[in-house]
């Protein structure tokens, strides 16, 4: 068991490439020069993580009018993603990270409580990064349920 990454804000994020639910390539480099909120979920179309997703998809058009791309990763197959996507009408990249590397490099794969019981698994986490590319916020063991109230609160982003 490697010990988890802690990210800082300030720090560097790391650049990852991976594919999305329609199968392309997404590098965080493609977005540089804009402000990026990188979501970590455990896995889609479970209620928890679609409830957060929705939350993003009805926040998606004040983020991005802050200036601020959405995009989710979890370590689901593309095939799944897509399904996700077309389901809920997600209109943001889901990247599929299905060996874990992007999640570790993020500290957000390791050991965690789960219902009283220590597993190894997703760390549900958010990060906000700037448009240069480093860490603005480092949000760690959210909750699904409420938590982009509360991120666009942190961002200042009404309503």
């Amino acid at each position: 068991m490697t010990e988890r990454v802690t990210l800082e804000p300030g720090q560097t994020a790391p650049d990852f490439s991976l594919q999305d639910q329609d199968g392309t390539t997404r590098s965080l480099a493609d977005f540089r020069g804009e402000k990026v909120v990188l979501f970590f979920y455990p896995a889609a179309m479970t209620p928890g993580c679609t409830k957060e997703a929705c939350d993003f998809r009805d926040a998606t058009a004040p983020l991005e009018a802050a200036g601020y791309r959405v995009l989710g990763i979890s370590r689901d197959p593309v095939e799944k993603l897509r399904r996700f996507a077309d389901r809920d009408g997600l209109d943001y990249p889901l990247l599929s990270d299905p060996d874990s590397s992007v999640h570790r490099a993020y500290g957000a794969y390791g050991m965690k409580n789960n219902y009283g019981r220590l597993v190894e698994g997703v760390i549900r986490s958010t990060f906000v990064i700037d448009a240069e590319g480093r860490i603005e916020h480092a949000l760690t063991n959210v909750k699904a349920t409420g938590h982009v109230a509360r991120l666009r609160k942190l961002l200042g982003i009404d309503g």
